[in-house]
């Protein structure tokens, strides 16, 4: 069972350090989301990789739309991987739904989680009574539409808006695996997010967290970092990057290797 999750999600483990790094990729990428960030790290740390299920280079044969209609789902999948391999201990770095998968996980197994970094995390994208997510019910649906109506034409103009910034080769990328996607997978992953709530089950992730956040993100307003380091439960740190996107990994990966660095190996409070 666990050895067929590690070949399902293409499971790789590499890097020449002793303390493990968990690379977890968000919605509309895989993996290869890392390769620009990857070198920075592989002489520090043996860093895992892995596709969510939902990913265009997992078989869709895998995705099953009765077990994976909540992230309770797909954390499932994040522990059976560590437990697989043996992991006692991590520090785990996931970007917007994996942020928030890793926070799941974390509630579940805080003993296998020693730090979480969360780039661009969102506990819920849509505004609430005192609370703002970044999205109406109505702005959903329409994107929910478009999806079902032309998924190429949609992605032609996702990419670019979750990119942010003028990197074409970031933009092209993004677009590359967002074709990928089977589009009923990718609709159907995107309801799931969207209709996701986790504020109530951050008070009980006490793992310290870096909660790393461009200055424009198209996705996620800047003020959903405040929250999730004022309602997380351990001792939490807000680093804003001044770049524009959803996906620094894409479009800065320099920047963002430094900032992750210093958030892997500092203590809170020290960068």
């Amino acid at each position: 069972m666990v050895e067929t999750l590690l070949n399902a999600l293409n499971v790789r483990v590499i890097g020449t350090g002793q303390t493990y790094l968990v690379l977890s990729h968000g919605f509309g990428t895989d993996q290869s989301a890392w390769n620009r960030i990857l070198p920075y790290f592989l002489s520090q740390y043996k860093v895992i990789l892995y596709d969510l299920v939902c990913a265009g280079s997992v078989n869709p044969d895998y995705f099953d739309f009765l077990r994976y209609t909540c992230l309770d789902a797909y954390a499932d999948d994040l522990v059976n991987i560590l437990d697989g391999l043996g992991v006692e201990s991590c520090c785990f770095v996931g970007h917007s739904v994996s942020a928030m998968i890793g926070i799941l996980a974390a509630v579940r197994r805080p003993e296998l989680f020693e730090k979480l970094v969360l780039i661009g995390a969102s506990p819920r994208f849509l505004n609430d009574e005192g609370y703002h997510g970044g999205f109406e019910e109505g702005d959903i649906e329409k994107v929910f539409v478009a999806m079902k109506e032309n998924y190429e034409a949609w992605v032609c103009g996702f990419a670019p808006l979750a990119i942010g910034a003028d990197v074409p080769v970031a933009v092209q990328e993004f677009s590359r695996t967002l074709f990928n996607m089977r589009p009923d997978i990718s609709l159907f992953v995107s309801q799931t997010v969207f209709s996701s709530d986790l504020r109530d089950i951050l008070g009980l992730v006490k793992a310290p967290c870096w909660i790393i956040q461009t200055a424009k993100d198209a996705s996620v307003p800047t003020s959903v970092a405040a929250y999730l380091r004022d309602n997380l439960g351990g001792r939490n740190q807000v680093v804003m990057l001044n770049v524009e996107g959803h996906m620094p990994h894409l479009s800065a990966p320099v920047l963002l290797a430094q900032h992750l660095n210093r958030a892997i190996s500092s203590p809170i409070g020290m960068f």
